[in-house]
């Protein structure tokens, strides 16, 4: 591993500077049993800037390289990836994975270099104020469980007082990030929430499902990833659970989750963070560009999935704080410090995503100095084992900012105090 972490650092340090003006190293797992996941993503975050190479030679004129670092989703290998990678003037790391991203907070903000995780990592960090390095917009942790009663409410009528929902999730911290909201909204709502953990990599759940089956919730709520995802599906199938009342957050609602099930998921349903589906101006560009150029990343299997349009999404976002970063800085050829400053300035509005071939694929924001974590909306989509696609069954969905907002108060203020932080934007 360190071999291989070594070449690769070297390869990325003696680029030729044509090639290596924007370095945006691709922290991937295609190996393990969280690979489902890694694999379509990574493909989709590569795409996206061989497609802004080919089509438009780069970013305002300069190329962008994705150095690839196996990760295997191991937060250790994770770490000597971001080590191995930051010298060779990497721009900003987006580690998919909430293990990595917790310890590369304090690295990055030493280092000044940005750290992005859309839809991940560390909740609190959507304030500017204390984490000035890291962004998560559009949407995080918490406004997803939040996302998920608001919607149980209005499928109850407004009313959760007496029901019961279980938590199934991943024993990491990725899962456990929800618990703390998902108690708050409890005593706000009157519901009772029952914490079922399932551990690494989550193979083994007859237990958890046993629990469920004897328990009875109303409805189950699930964080997982990887095979613990389709796993879980499959025994609710088995112990007859109702998979309308099942919602997985969004990095449990891909094709990989649910085709193992077969009939079974039918009617399973998932947050998403955007839209689904390969009905969008993009894909034509990519499929001229890059898929007919037999430049694809992998094998070329993944287009279109959930995931895959996930990696292109967080691709473009990162894609477009680079544009404002070389407007800021007046020069294309930006540093790390400077794309920090572009993620900061950076809005992406309806028009600027249709010009960019994805209309009404994600929802508007603009960040600020405080605001790192975006409006936190997401939308529902249902699984149809029959047609074997997802379908968006909601609009967006606003998060209950009167709970979530002083729950990332008191965090931050926690993580600042602890860390010697002292606010800016005041």
């Amino acid at each position: 591993m360190k071999k291989t972490l070594t070449a690769l650092a070297l390869a990325i340090a003696t680029a030729t500077p044509a090639l290596a003006e924007l370095v945006v190293p691709n922290m991937s797992y295609r190996t393990g049993p969280y690979a489902p996941g890694g694999i379509p993503y990574a493909d989709g975050f590569n795409d996206y800037f061989t497609l802004l190479n080919e089509r438009d030679g780069g970013i305002g004129g300069e190329k962008v390289v994705t150095p690839e670092c196996e990760t295997a989703y191991n937060t250790e290998k994770g770490v000597e990836c971001y080590e191995a990678t930051k010298g060779g003037g990497a721009l900003v790391y987006n580690p998919l994975s909430t293990g990595i991203t917790y310890q590369l907070i304090p690295k990055v903000s030493a280092d000044k270099i940005p750290l992005y995780t859309p839809g991940y990592g560390r909740t609190s960090a959507a304030n500017g104020k204390v984490f000035e390095w890291v962004f998560n917009y559009p949407a995080n942790y918490w406004d997803g469980a939040s996302v998920a009663i608001k919607y149980l409410l209005e499928e109850n009528g407004g009313d959760l007082n007496g029901k019961k929902i279980a938590l199934v999730y991943h024993n990491s911290a990725y899962g456990k990030e929800p618990i703390r909201t998902l108690t708050e909204l409890s005593k706000k709502h009157g519901f009772t929430l029952v914490e079922v953990p399932v551990d690494h990599p989550g193979q083994e759940q007859k237990s958890q499902w046993l629990q469920i089956r004897r328990d009875k919730p109303d409805y189950v709520l699930m964080w997982g990833w990887g095979v613990m995802n389709a796993v879980a599906i499959q025994e609710a199938a088995n112990i007859k659970f109702p998979m309308e009342n099942f919602i997985g957050i969004w990095w449990s609602g891909s094709e990989n989750d649910v085709l193992p099930a077969g009939d079974g998921a039918n009617g399973y349903k998932s947050l998403a963070m955007h839209g689904t589906g390969m009905d969008y101006p993009v894909y034509d560009e990519l499929k001229k560009f890059v898929y007919d150029a037999g430049k694809s990343s992998g094998v070329g299997d993944q287009v279109g999935s959930v995931l895959y349009s996930r990696g292109m999404y967080a691709a473009l976002v990162i894609s477009e704080a680079i544009r404002k970063a070389q407007e800021l800085a007046g020069t294309p050829q930006i540093t790390a410090a400077q794309l920090r400053d572009g993620f900061e300035a950076l809005e992406i509005t309806e028009a600027r995503m249709a010009e960019l071939g994805l209309p009404d694929f994600g929802q508007p924001f603009a960040a600020s100095c405080a605001d790192h974590g975006g409006p936190g909306a997401a939308l529902l989509q249902q699984w149809d084992a029959t047609a074997k696609k997802w379908s968006l069954i909601t609009g967006f969905i606003a998060p209950d900012d009167e709970v979530l907002d002083p729950l990332i108060a008191e965090d931050s203020a926690a993580y600042a105090a602890e860390n010697k932080i002292t606010e800016r934007c005041n």
